[in-house]
């Protein structure tokens, strides 16, 4: 993948990993990349929060889940390793945020970081920002397809209806052509994601 092996090191492992983990949970491939942007966290590290809690590895997921976690052999080495799992346990729990929270899609994937509205709210506002960056790369360095499968040019922007709150917009089946993986992600377009799958452009 050229467009990956063009980034610094340091973002290689952040942007494969964030891509792959969010085409395993059906999650915005900016989304998960602009949480992880935002989070900005390194294996092995350790912030502690205010509250008594503590943010871990390169995702920062916080140690407040690990008790879910745990009861399927989750550890917080787990949470704090390098490599994808991290990415895929992130991803995970962003995706349940989309399912099952109210609020639009940035609003709902800002309670990754805090339900607080005050929080939420900065946080959502960082979300949109670096959400937007992503999307608006990966349309430069993939081909990328409307959730109705019609191709899209780079940077074209068509507006949709975001989903109604409390519920998230569920994937729709994309072609995949031969010999291609498929991964997918939502662009952002006013703000308003859609899904599409994404492959790495041919030219």
């Amino acid at each position: 993948m050229p467009a990956i092996a063009d980034l610094p090191p340091m973002l290689q492992e952040r942007v494969v990993c964030s891509i792959a983990a969010a085409a395993q949970y059906q999650v915005p491939a900016n989304v998960v990349l602009a949480v992880a942007e935002t989070e900005g966290g390194r294996p092995g590290q350790w912030v502690q929060n205010t509250n008594g809690t503590h943010d871990v590895g390169p995702m920062q997921f916080n140690t407040s889940y690990l008790g879910t976690l745990a009861r399927y052999g989750i550890t917080t080495g787990d949470v704090a390793a390098s490599g994808c799992y991290p990415y895929q346990l992130a991803a995970w729990r962003l995706a349940l945020h989309l399912q099952n929270d109210a609020g639009d899609v940035w609003q709902r994937a800002a309670n990754y970081h805090s339900r607080t509205p005050q929080y939420n709210a900065i946080y959502r506002g960082k979300l949109l920002a670096a959400g937007a960056r992503w999307g608006a790369w990966l349309d430069k360095h993939f081909k990328t397809v409307d959730v109705d499968g019609k191709p899209r040019a780079a940077g074209q922007v068509v507006a949709q209806s975001a989903a109604p709150s409390g519920q998230a917009s569920q994937p729709a089946p994309a072609a995949r052509p031969q010999g291609q993986s498929r991964q997918v992600r939502q662009v952002q377009a006013a703000y308003v994601p859609r899904l599409v799958a994404v492959s790495e452009r041919s030219e």
